[in-house]
This record gives C-alpha cells, sequence and structure tokens, in this order.
C-alpha cells in the first residue's frame, strides 16, 4: 500500500509518493553498465579459461610420457625469436639444451652422384615437356604433405638468382625491407627472404645480416659469426656449407650469398658424391625457407606454410626430401618462421585465380599463406629472381 507524503504545491509541483519508481532515463543507464559489465566479464572469463586450457596443454606435453611430442613442442617454439622463452616456463634449463643439443646431430647420407637421381626416359622426356610450357622460364607448383603446404619455384637458368640487399650500407642502416620494397627495388620476378638477422624477442628491425654476406661479387657484410653459408659462385653454382670464412668464400668465387643458423647446410655435392645431413632429433615443425640446385643447374626456391591447424610446418628432414624429390644437390636451410615468405609477380593472372579471392598479401603478390602476429617482416637480404629479360 503506496503511503503518500505531503509536499507543497502549486501550479508546477504534482504529488509524489514513496513508492514512485525511478524516471525512467536513470533505470536505463544503469542497465546498459550492468551488461557492459557482463559483457566484458564473459570475455575476461573465456579468456582465462582459454589461457588455462593452453598452459595446462603445454604443461601436458612437457611432463607428459611422450618425449617425441615433448622434444617437437620445444624446439617448434626454439624456431622462432618472439618464443624461444616458452620452454623455460615448464621446463628446467638442463632439459631444453639437452632437447636442443640431440637436434644438432647430424647423420652424413653420403650416395654417388652416378647413382643419385636417376630419372627414365619418361620421365626426362615429361620434364621436358613441362619446361616447354613454363611461362617466364620459371616452373610454379605447390606441395601438399600431411603437416605442411610447400611452394615451390624452379628456375632454369641460376645466373638470374641473386642476392638482393635493404642497403648499401648496413653499418649505418637502421632497418631492413618487406619483400615488396625489395620486389619493388629490384624489379623482382620472384623473391624469396635470405639469410639470419638479429631479432631478440621477435623484435628485430632486420637493418643487418648476421654473419657473411656476398651481393653482385663482393662482401657486403662481415661481422666475424660462423653461420651455415648459401650462396652462388661466379659460375652459378649453389654452395651450401658450415663456417666458411671470406677467405675460403673469395678463393671459391662467390657472388651471392647469406649466412643463417649453424648445422643448416641440407645437401652438399662434392668429389663426385652427393650428402645429406639428415638430423632425426630435429622435429621442430615451422614455417621454412630453403634453396637448392639440380645437377642441371636448375635453381630450387621452397617456402612452406606452418603454425596453423591445417599446415603445422615441416621439420629439417621435410625440407631434405623436399629438395631430393626435385633432383636437388646441394641445398641449405634459409630463415624461417615470420620471415618466410614468397613473391611472384602477377601470379594470380599467370595461375588463373580470381584477384578478389586473395587475401591482403596475396594481391601484393605473396603466395604462402602468411601466419604470424606482425605483418611480413623487414629482412636485409632476399634471394631475388629477374625478369627473364633482364
Amino acid at each position: 500500500m503506496n503511503e503518500e507524503v505531503n509536499v507543497p504545491c502549486n501550479d508546477e509541483t504534482e504529488l509524489v509518493t514513496a513508492a514512485d519508481p525511478p524516471p525512467i532515463k536513470e533505470k536505463k543507464k544503469r542497465n546498459v553498465g550492468k551488461y557492459i559489465f557482463r559483457i566484458f566479464f564473459s570475455l575476461f572469463t573465456a579468456i582465462a579459461i582459454c589461457v588455462y586450457a593452453l598452459l595446462s596443454l603445454c604443461y601436458t606435453i612437457a611432463t607428459g610420457p611422450s618425449e617425441t611430442a615433448r622434444d617437437r613442442a620445444v624446439l617448434s617454439a626454439l624456431q622462432a625469436s618472439a618464443t624461444k622463452w616458452v620452454p623455460g616456463l615448464f621446463l628446467d634449463d638442463a632439459t631444453v639444451k639437452y632437447i636442443s643439443e640431440k637436434s644438432e646431430v647430424v647423420v652424413e647420407d653420403v650416395v654417388p652422384l652416378s647413382e643419385y637421381d636417376k630419372k627414365t626416359d619418361e620421365e626426362i622426356k615429361a620434364e621436358e615437356d613441362k619446361w616447354a610450357n613454363a611461362k617466364d622460364g620459371i616452373i610454379y607448383e605447390t606441395v601438399a604433405k600431411s603437416t605442411f603446404k610447400a611452394y615451390v619455384v624452379l628456375v632454369r637458368d641460376p645466373s638470374r638468382v641473386f642476392t638482393g640487399v635493404s642497403s648499401s650500407d648496413y653499418a649505418n642502416a637502421t632497418e631492413g625491407i618487406t619483400v615488396f620494397k625489395a620486389a619493388e627495388k629490384y624489379n623482382a620476378l620472384v623473391a624469396i627472404n635470405g639469410g639470419e638477422f638479429a631479432d631478440t624477442g621477435g623484435t628485430g628491425t632486420g637493418y643487418a645480416p648476421v654473419g657473411l654476406t656476398y651481393s653482385n661479387g663482393e662482401c657486403v657484410w662481415n661481422d666475424g659469426a660462423r653461420r651455415t653459408f648459401v650462396g652462388f659462385t661466379k659460375d652459378n653454382k649453389l654452395i651450401a656449407s658450415e663456417n666458411m670464412t671470406k677467405e675460403k668464400a673469395d678463393a671459391l668465387g662467390m657472388r651471392d650469398g647469406v649466412s643463417f643458423l649453424t648445422g643448416n647446410t641440407l645437401i652438399s655435392c662434392e668429389n663426385d658424391t652427393v650428402t645429406r645431413y639428415y638430423a632425426d632429433g630435429n622435429n621442430g615443425a615451422a614455417q621454412r625457407t630453403a634453396i637448392g640446385q639440380s645437377a642441371d643447374g636448375t635453381v630450387i626456391l621452397v617456402v612452406t606454410d606452418g603454425r596453423s591447424a591445417s599446415s603445422i610446418g615441416a621439420t629439417h628432414n621435410d625440407m631434405i626430401d623436399l629438395m631430393v624429390s626435385y633432383g636437388a644437390v646441394s641445398a641449405g636451410m634459409l630463415d624461417g618462421g615470420s620471415s618466410s615468405v614468397m613473391y611472384y609477380r602477377d601470379f594470380h593472372e599467370k595461375l588463373g585465380i580470381d584477384y578478389e579471392t586473395l587475401s591482403e598479401y596475396g594481391k601484393k603478390g605473396l603466395v604462402n599463406n602468411y601466419v604470424a602476429f606482425t605483418s611480413p617482416r623487414r629482412c636485409p637480404t632476399y634471394f631475388i629472381v629477374s625478369g627473364v629479360d633482364e
């Protein structure tokens, strides 16, 4: 029962009771605030549950019974600069070091060159037909494997492949360039990322390479760091070698080449034998980039996907097997992870792909599925494929 409250009245005063509801506008404001609070609380709860589930999964993998799963997860995290610290959350330093060192153990598989990559007459004829129909002197293909998709470019003339650089003066440079800028700078038909650069925490600007670097017959950088070296001599032969020095490189007549972390020679050819450097303990999956060359001089450029549910990435041995399938007698790994990119000028026209269906980066010429927290990285070096008329 409402209880009346007597107040002085005049023409502009209304009778107000103690049970009268508050003004409607104030009630609406309180309801809106309540809904916003509930939405943010729900989002926070969902994020907290996802983080807890992810941490629980990582802990289970790190401490579970499967060493193979543990090692794969640790090595995959170590592949990316931004996630190198993650294994340390769940494992002690000694265990992480053990897994890392085990991944560096290499088993050399040596095969006489005369017995390597033998082809039947039918296979030789099919290859000749394929090159006869090639556009711009290159062949572009994709390869689907169980854990990754690879993008492959074959270049018949190795003299068209060279090292593109972001700066003519690395000592005073402040940042590298994206693959799109590199393609524009060199009017590239195809471009892939090149060698290593300082990338602490995944925030490196790519201002300068790490290790020995050659471009157009000149040594453009040498900080003394010993790394795997991959590059072309002046007679267009691809060399993949460990611990390359400037003295040795000059003696070999290197014209173009870059460096990447030690232990990334995939295949080498010397004294009429082909050696494949398998690392069974290196089972970390990641986005990868590699370059190789077959016995007839054809250059093989490979970039793989990774970091997605449909394509977790390729391992060290996966890249060797892929190179072997294309007849590579020499090959080396290049920088990977968020650096892995392959540019192919106007590929949508050449391959008959609807331009409107391409991603943001695909419309700029990127053929691989780029998965990273950042836009395509700025790198100091790229392997560039010039146009046929250049």
